[in-house]
């Protein structure tokens, strides 16, 4: 969802940087007794609070014939409460000067509010609100659903290269619930009856599932004060919170296949295994995605779109989540260039990594893009209060990751990232996806 009102100071203002680049990031976290985490960090920098609720709920705690569930959910509680009216949460936001959204991924949804200091109150109790009174009803669900299936059409079926990431995760895993992607599939909405919706949200949005994480302009004992007021007396869940325990297995050939979709330019996704975000190698992998596509500068860039002119965009991502995840590679094709040769040139310098050091030089780059980009991602008080909810939730609740990860990933070494490439991106590690214009497939079928 991402319908976000804004006034002109708010926004202004939330660009200020939410502590000074050396600056350690001081932080209050505890329990409620309803099992509740909190985590506040005062930054007196701008008068704009940051508050945010993060469910430990995403795609993968859904079960295979209820799909989307999640992602349903991060719209659902947006149509209202006992004591809001249908559609009010912006509204409301609105008229105190905020802003507001919400995003659901494999392992998370979470809610945020950024508003003037002197509203902090407000977004308490409108995220108490959803957390306790939440209102389920037919007229609600049946809006969402149809909001739903239409963000579906939009993103996957009538956008170039939409199902990427369905297509990619659908084919690298047979097992975990990593297999189907949260917005999920538009039938199984269609399926669910009222009472599994309720079930979903009397399950999975309860205070001993959520990390509620707040930066910005306040004062520590007061705002304790009205965490207390809003949130202590919702009760603790007290169903079994679902969390898979499968274990993809280790993937031993090479998965190829063909998409044809709606696209003039042909393109190639390439996918590997990795471990979850939190082993050892998570840094390296990190470092080793920074070289190869962060900027014009970075290796794919300069060599297969500037040099040899095989591709008009390239890049690669890692998939960084609780469970291990994905490192996808991907290329679109230059006009009159086929997938196959891009496909071909990204392996070119995959290997040249797999089988070189990169120089010294190179290396120092490397550790001050990824200083920067680690400073960068704690530079707004929503930035800070994500980071602080992810470390706590996904880190082993190691929260103080917020001042210490960067020492992590100046540990690394180059040979760190030479292992790296050669123990993750392997062709018998490897989920390969060509995509064709539908075009290609019709001249296939006349041979």
């Amino acid at each position: 969802m991402r319908r976000t009102f804004i006034v002109l100071c708010l926004l202004l203002l939330s660009g200020l940087p939410a502590t000074a680049q050396s600056k350690k990031i001081e932080f209050t976290e505890y329990n409620l007794d309803n099992g509740l985490h909190v985590i506040l960090h005062e930054n007196r920098a701008a008068p704009i609070v940051a508050i945010t609720v993060t469910y430990h709920t995403g795609s993968k705690n859904e079960q295979p014939n209820r799909t989307g569930f999640a992602h349903f959910f991060e719209h659902l509680m947006f149509e209202g409460s006992e004591n809001i009216k249908r559609g009010e949460f912006f509204q409301i936001v609105q008229n105190a000067g905020g802003e507001l959204n919400a995003y659901t991924s494999f392992d998370q949804t979470v809610y945020h509010e950024e508003l003037p200091s002197n509203q902090a109150e407000l977004g308490l109790w409108l995220e108490s609100e959803r957390m306790l009174h939440l209102k389920i009803d037919s007229a609600g669900v049946e809006t969402q659903r149809g909001v739903v299936k239409e963000e579906r059409k939009q993103r996957l079926e009538n956008k170039p290269y939409g199902s990427f990431m369905e297509q990619t995760f659908s084919h690298a895993y047979k097992v975990h619930p990593y297999r189907w992607v949260p917005i999920g599939s538009a039938q199984y909405i269609d399926m669910a009856n009222l009472n599994e919706f309720m079930d979903f949200y009397k399950t999975f949005y309860v205070p001993n599932n959520a990390v509620l994480s707040i930066s910005g302009d306040f004062d520590i004992p007061q705002m304790k004060e009205y965490v207390e007021k809003y949130f202590s007396e919702i009760p603790k869940g007290t169903r079994n919170i679902f969390r898979p325990d499968q274990v993809e297995p280790v993937q031993s050939a090479m998965v190829k296949d063909t998409v044809y979709d709606n696209i003039q330019l042909p393109a190639v996704i390439k996918a590997y295994h990795i471990p979850a975000q939190s082993a050892p190698d998570y840094y390296a992998i990190n470092m080793l995605t920074t070289l190869l596509s962060s900027g014009q500068s970075s290796r794919f860039y300069k060599q297969i779109v500037d040099n040899d002119q095989k591709a008009v965009q390239v890049g690669s991502f890692p998939f960084s989540l609780e469970n291990p995840g994905l490192f996808i590679a991907y290329g679109i094709s230059n006009m009159g260039v086929n997938a196959t040769t891009v496909d071909s040139a990204i392996d070119a310098e995959i290997k040249k990594v797999q089988n070189n050091l990169i120089d010294e030089k190179e290396f120092e780059k490397l550790k001050n893009q990824m200083e920067n980009d680690f400073i960068s991602s704690k530079a707004t008080n929503i930035g800070v209060a994500n980071s602080l909810a992810d470390y706590f939730l996904f880190f082993n609740g190691n929260t103080n990751l917020i001042n210490t990860e960067i020492d992590n990933y100046m540990k690394v070494t180059r040979e760190d990232i030479e292992y790296a490439a050669s123990r993750y991106l392997t062709k018998e590690n490897e989920t390969i996806l060509y995509y064709l214009p539908k075009s290609a497939k019709t001249t296939m079928k006349g041979k």
